[in-house]
């Protein structure tokens, strides 16, 4: 069964051309046409991904997404006429996976939500892969990470992370002491090519050493190249 979309956009004309090429690319759609709908659709219909515009009546992207993020890790693609650096990094901050300036071609949005679902496919049948009581489990100093069950533990307490967060960890820490530059984890752990923005690298190496360092300023496992990119040190 083909993966099915929610549209939010208080935009008809635009909330219809997008709804049109998703359907055209064989993707089941459904659209929603201010933020309280947008809630209700998708606690109705249950969508893969969703394409959400930020500047809506009622309830705006932001808070949509705040308490969809709540409650599903579904990917999430924040639909901005805003270029400000702020309102791309606050979407990012509170859960989105992703975000397209207006306006935009249709390739590129088709990029994107393909390769959203990509990524949530593949860590889908990683779970799935998962034997019962049994996890590939990896100690770097206070911080543990069992890479089957998606868990981390620091200190041996929980640590909450975003699918994303963990998988752009798990890379790096796979991967420990090569340094990767912000197109290569793009590409790599967000499945993005050339459409991709790297702000988005920086906003979640961010997120992960606040969760994860004593001190997010002065990181002991996520480390910066300067000029070069990201890697991990256990």
């Amino acid at each position: 069964m083909s993966s099915k979309i929610l549209v939010v956009d208080d935009e008809q004309s635009i909330m219809n051309i997008i709804a049109f090429n998703l359907r055209k690319e064989g993707y089941q759609v459904v659209c929603a046409e201010d933020g309280e709908m947008a809630i209700k659709v998708f606690e109705q219909e249950n969508p893969d991904l969703i394409l959400l515009d930020i500047m809506m009546p009622k309830i705006d992207g932001y808070g949509v997404c705040k308490r969809i993020r709540d409650k599903s890790d579904i990917p999430i693609i924040m639909l901005t006429a805003r270029a400000d650096e702020i309102d791309k990094v606050l979407g990012l901050e509170i859960g989105a996976d992703d975000y397209v300036t207006k306006p935009f071609g249709n390739r590129e949005l088709m990029a994107r939500v393909k390769a959203n679902l990509r990524r949530k496919a593949t860590v889908r049948e990683e779970e799935k892969q998962v034997v019962e009581n049994v996890g590939n489990v990896s100690n770097f100093g206070d911080l543990m990470i069992d890479f089957d069950r998606y868990e981390v533990f620091k200190r041996n307490k929980p640590v909450n992370l975003t699918i994303r967060e963990f998988e752009l960890l798990k890379f790096l820490a796979l991967k420990k002491n090569q340094i990767f530059t912000r197109e290569v984890l793009l590409s790599q752990v967000w499945g993005y090519e050339y459409y991709g923005d790297v702000r988005a690298v920086d906003v979640t190496i961010r997120r992960l050493r606040e969760k994860i360092e004593d001190d997010a300023s002065k990181p002991k496992h996520i480390l910066t190249k300067r000029g070069i990119g990201y890697y991990f040190m256990s």
